[in-house]
């Protein structure tokens, strides 16, 4: 009985030192995550700066056609005139120009929490035809 009651308390001190961590954040997995965006197959997502009221993103047209009628929403979101619908966007270009483009008007949350939402992108090709893409972009908020 003495042996089964040391082991008994040792697993209790360890499991109540595991849920202090957790607790108090030290072993909050969204720490370990890498800071990712993919936007799809021929977009590439070269930069990307998420705040508590705007998220900028610097993306890239290498899909090997010109577009048209570029618009990029992100949830919690309001589309920017840069981003609303009416952008042509050039193959190997920088949509937006340089600094890319920023929607504002967001409820992202406080400055340090993890944030994960989609991108997506809609684009009318030179042939005419209009296209969805749906990406993921995940960071943590300056």
């Amino acid at each position: 009985m003495e042996f089964l009651m040391t082991y008994g308390w040792a697993i209790l001190v360890v499991l109540v030192a595991i849920g202090a961590l957790v607790y108090f954040g030290v072993l909050s997995p969204s720490k370990f995550l890498p800071d990712t965006c993919s936007i799809g197959q021929g977009f590439a997502c070269n930069g990307f700066k998420v705040t508590a009221t705007t998220v900028q993103l610097i993306a890239v047209n290498s899909i090997g056609d010109d577009l048209s009628a570029v618009a990029v929403a992100i949830s919690g979101c309001t589309a920017s005139a840069e981003a609303s619908g009416d952008d042509t966007w050039n193959d190997g270009a920088t949509l937006g120009g340089t600094d890319g483009i920023t929607l504002t008007a967001c409820t992202n949350g406080a400055a340090g929490a993890s944030f994960k939402e989609d991108v997506t992108l809609t684009y009318t090709t030179s042939t005419g035809i209009s296209h969805t893409v749906t990406g993921t972009l995940v960071t943590e908020i300056e």
